[in-house]
């Protein structure tokens, strides 16, 4: 099984993917830790230091990698991921591997973003909860299109992480 999450920053990609990566004995890839060990230096800091365009090629390299792999994996996203270069295409093309959207609403991902926004490069200097809305608003309208075309949808809103395993869980087992 290789399996891809992916949807917005904050929505518990990483979260439920060690845990499904548990559930099935199989290795767990953060494409931004990867990165993070790869280049020696943090997300903020290749932010800051390098800009986003570079850290944006590099993420699509890392992503060709990954999805090359002949071995089964989880492979958790960052956020935007699918949107960049040909990422999602990539994602839909390559062999043996599902991709999974795990969406949030817009009011949960506010609140639960809103609390880590200064580890967050992208949204760190939003400092107003109404700015930070319609900026998730925006960028949430912007990227859904790339993220309803993975092959299933997960909807983790108002629900615990041991529910959305079991979800996730059952909808895997589906396909398999």
């Amino acid at each position: 099984m290789k399996l891809v999450l992916l949807g917005y920053m904050g929505v518990g990609k990483s979260t439920l993917g060690k845990l499904i990566a548990e559930t099935f004995n199989l290795p767990f890839i953060d494409l931004d830790h990867y990165i993070e060990n790869k280049e020696q230096l943090s997300i903020p800091q290749l932010f800051e230091l390098k800009g986003e365009i570079y850290f944006r090629k590099v993420e699509a390299e890392a992503l060709t990698e990954i999805l090359s792999k002949k071995e089964d994996y989880i492979l958790s996203l960052g956020g935007g991921t699918p949107v960049y270069a040909d990422n999602m295409k990539q994602i839909m093309e390559a062999t043996d591997v599902t991709s999974v959207y795990v969406k949030l609403n817009l009011e949960e991902l506010r609140d639960r973003l809103f609390q880590q926004k200064e580890s967050r490069p992208v949204i760190a200097h939003l400092t107003s909860k109404s700015d930070f809305e319609d900026f998730l608003r925006k960028h949430l309208f912007e990227r859904q299109q790339f993220y309803f075309m993975a092959d299933h949808v997960l909807n983790v809103t108002g629900k615990g992480i041991s529910v959305s395993l079991d979800e996730l869980t059952s909808l895997l087992n589906q396909n398999t």
